[in-house]
């Protein structure tokens, strides 16, 4: 049996989805089907934030080539049951109640950036560089990326992005609205790991509440997200967290409340 991809680790409160595939971290043919099982651990757990990482020297070379071969030469069929889990995949990664962060190391390409779109920040070191560079195949992504990048950087910004299947660097992407912070190289894992503890230390519920209502805003713009505010506000103080948070800043002043995702 072969060993496994992706896989997830705890620190904490943190659950951490971890690739490697040494030494290009290559998506393999089971590669989706693993993210996947991990996500599933992770729904329904008591992680309160959740990390996407990779180990080696860089982020993911993409999927591997030979994948798409077996692909081809399987017909058909295979394509379709190939293609499946991809969009799945990114969306319960999307659709968890939790925070989830990606960082990213150097190079980031096609089946790796998708999942870190998936991702409700990404953070990347100065030298990181980022593509969807299906089109050198002759493919479009098949994980969402298009669209969660014109989700993020707009229309015209994703067309260019694929249609080029060339290089971003950090700074760009960042730039653009696709990356939210960019760090010193040799840091991210360090410093993302310590903002993802941060967020997992959290209010959890207020979070999946702000997740609910962003998710709104994306289907149905500003009024679908008035639409979901309010019942999301008011189910807030049913919460210990509530409690415990005014109770702090009432009695002790802001910044020291302490919660417990309930």
């Amino acid at each position: 049996m072969a060993e496994r991809t992706i896989t997830l680790e705890r620190d904490g409160a943190v659950a951490a989805i971890v690739l490697a595939n040494p030494p290009l971290n290559l998506f393999t043919d089971t590669a989706f089907d693993e993210l996947l099982a991990c996500i599933e651990q992770v729904e329904g757990s008591s992680a309160r934030a959740v990390v996407w990482r990779s180990t080696g020297d860089i982020f993911t070379g993409g999927v591997d080539v030979n994948a798409f071969q077996r692909v081809l030469d399987a017909g058909p069929g295979q394509v379709d049951r190939s293609a499946a889990p991809l969009i799945e995949a990114v969306r319960r990664l999307e659709a968890l109640e939790i925070p989830s962060l990606a960082l990213v190391h150097d190079l980031c390409l096609t089946a790796g950036l998708e999942v870190a779109l998936g991702c409700d920040l990404i953070w990347a070191e100065e030298s990181s560089r980022f593509g969807l560079v299906e089109a050198v195949l002759g493919l479009t992504p098949g994980a969402g990326g298009t669209q969660r990048m014109a989700e993020r950087a707009g229309p015209a910004r994703a067309r260019e992005f694929v249609f080029t299947g060339g290089l971003y660097d950090a700074s760009t992407l960042e730039r653009w609205g696709v990356v939210n912070r960019v760090v010193e190289d040799g840091t991210v894992h360090e410093k993302g790991l310590r903002f993802a503890q941060r967020l997992a230390a959290g209010p959890t519920r207020a979070h999946a509440a702000t997740k609910r209502i962003v998710r709104a805003y994306r289907e149905g713009g500003v009024d679908g997200a008035d639409e979901v505010t309010p019942t999301q506000f008011a189910e807030l103080f049913a919460t210990e967290d509530l409690r415990n948070g005014v109770a702090s800043f009432i009695s002790e002043g802001p910044g020291k409340a302490t919660f417990e995702g309930r």
